[in-house]
């Protein structure tokens, strides 16, 4: 291999249920890959929870097992990406590399009396409670339990000797890119572990000043966290530092990292204000470029970064995350049984020409955007002896379209632009029937590339355009070639009938909780 040039980029994906690895060329094709589940760690009702040393172990497993399939040496690879579940908060000892507890995913709702006791503080100014817009001028979010400040302040309080460990600055907290990047870069051998996080996940933590990309005293105060345990903040794609103990990868920089929803939309090339994209991941998330500017969301959705290339500008970004989207079929499969593996998902929900009546909100955690109601909880209505397995499978596929129609809504009213057309990855949109339905109820073209790892692709992009595999963005946009392509065909007054059922199923799901079922 002497002589040529480092023209391949390893691009690390760790989500919320499973972590890939895959090597990229220089055309933007998938050379080799390895993926691998990891636990789910579900203690109480409303945890969730995931051991970090186990995401570790699995992702250095991975990259061996791609890097060998690849047969590539470290001499042919330009960079490392990282792009990860955001918000997921993992705290662990500086001096060890040791977390102190498991790390609390992004669905999980136990910190929700931390967050309603923030939001009931009285403002000295005005003498009336915050609310949960108290930080959303700073932290362009609302008050809730998925962000990642709430989860640090949990540890801190209910992990015995935490917080005394932390004001001594012997703790370090981050979201998975951070911990990632701290173990490639060496870890606590020699103290040699890098401790970062890139704008974007920064941006997701609630601790983050948007405008000044720096971690927010007032934020940090509010939550007790010291300034200590924080990462430090860096550009998506630059260099960070090197990988040590990698065989294969040693000495090779790592040179991007995007949290997974923005990473998608970098692997879309949705470069420009008014680009926007949609996931249909474990859960679903929208994102719609909005410039060098922070637009504040007045409908329920967040204000975010997109990205930062090196020392330009940042780029933002509004976003709808609905909480469940993929993990309903895997709820379905794992706890009712209904569905033996996901490749049954697609023959099922279209073998039936509609769902029977049979609507699904899928509120596991509350409802996130537009509507953030932490009380919502799932239902299944329009249920009769005429619904058979086919049909509800079929729901849980409509069911990811009408919260995508809610959020895309919402950012129309924030930015007065209708969409086009809206462009979709993850591995939902590899269902031919819910992308035909999802064009049917926004009246707009859906459009699939044909590369759906759009997620792995845009922490691939970051790297290389960082080390030289690719000189710009318009480079990258030439390399994101369209798959497939649906126009509506529903009726107006069809589809008009349908999005009213929808809201009353999810009128069902915020009346369901009162001080009885709180008391179950």
């Amino acid at each position: 291999m002497a002589g040529h040039r480092a023209d391949h980029v390893v691009a690390i994906d760790q989500g919320t249920t499973s972590t890939r690895v895959i090597v990229f060329d220089r055309s933007a094709r998938p050379v080799a890959s390895a993926q691998r589940e990891h636990r789910q760690i579900f203690e109480r009702p409303g945890w969730v929870g995931h051991d970090a040393n186990e995401i570790w172990r699995t992702t250095e497993s991975l990259l061996r097992e791609a890097l060998g399939k690849a047969r590539l040496g470290a001499d042919r690879i330009a960079g490392v990406g990282i792009t990860n579940q955001r918000e997921t908060a993992v705290v662990w000892d500086a001096a060890t590399g040791e977390p102190v507890a498991d790390a609390i995913v992004w669905q999980d709702t136990r910190t929700q009396p931390i967050v309603d006791a923030l939001a009931a503080e009285t403002d000295p100014a005005t003498g009336e409670p915050f609310g949960t817009e108290r930080l959303r001028a700073i932290s362009g979010l609302p008050l809730a339990s998925y962000f990642s400040a709430g989860k640090v302040r949990w540890i801190l309080d209910e992990v015995p000797g935490a917080r005394e460990r932390a004001e001594r600055g012997e703790l370090r907290f981050g979201t998975i890119d951070s911990w990632l990047v701290y173990n490639l870069t060496g870890g606590a051998r020699e103290e040699r572990g890098i401790h970062v996080t890139d704008v974007t996940n920064a941006s997701r933590t609630q601790l983050c000043d948007l405008a000044a990309l720096d971690w927010s005293d007032e934020a940090l105060a509010a939550f007790d966290i010291p300034r200590s345990m924080l990462p430090r903040i860096v550009p998506s794609s630059g260099i960070i530092g090197e990988v040590r103990g990698i065989p294969g990868l040693e000495g090779v920089p790592i040179s991007g990292v995007l949290g997974d929803q923005q990473a998608a939309t970098f692997g879309q090339a949705a470069f420009a204000p008014g680009d926007a994209k949609h996931t249909y991941g474990t859960g679903g998330f929208l994102i719609v470029n909005t410039g060098e500017k922070p637009v504040f969301s007045r409908n329920g959705l967040l204000t975010t970064v997109a990205y930062r290339i090196g020392n330009e500008s940042p780029v933002y970004a509004l976003e709808g995350s609905v909480a469940v989207a993929g993990s309903l079929h895997h709820w379905l499969r794992d706890n009712l049984g209904l569905l033996r593996d996901s490749t049954e998902i697609e023959g099922l929900a279209s073998s039936v020409p509609d769902t029977g009546g049979a609507f699904i909100v899928p509120a596991f955690s509350g409802l996130f955007a537009p509507r953030w109601q932490p009380d919502a909880r799932g239902v299944i209505v329009g249920l009769t002896r005429f619904v058979t397995r086919a049909h509800i499978v079929r729901a849980a596929s409509e069911a990811c379209a009408y919260q995508t129609v809610e959020v895309i809504d919402a950012a129309a009213a924030d930015t007065g632009v209708a969409l086009g057309e809206l462009r979709v990855d993850g591995g939902g949109s590899a269902s031919d029937m819910m992308m035909q339905f999802q064009s049917d109820l926004l009246g707009i073209d859906v459009v699939r590339p044909e590369n759906l790892e759009t997620t792995a692709l845009g922490a691939a992009f970051a790297a290389g355009l960082a080390t030289g595999v690719w000189a710009d963005r318009a480079e990258l946009a030439g390399l994101v070639r369209e798959g497939r392509r649906w126009t509506p065909r529903m009726a107006v007054a069809d589809r008009e009938r349908r999005l009213r059922l929808w809201n009353r199923a999810v009128e069902r799901s915020l009346d369901w909780v009162d001080d009885d079922v709180r008391a179950l």
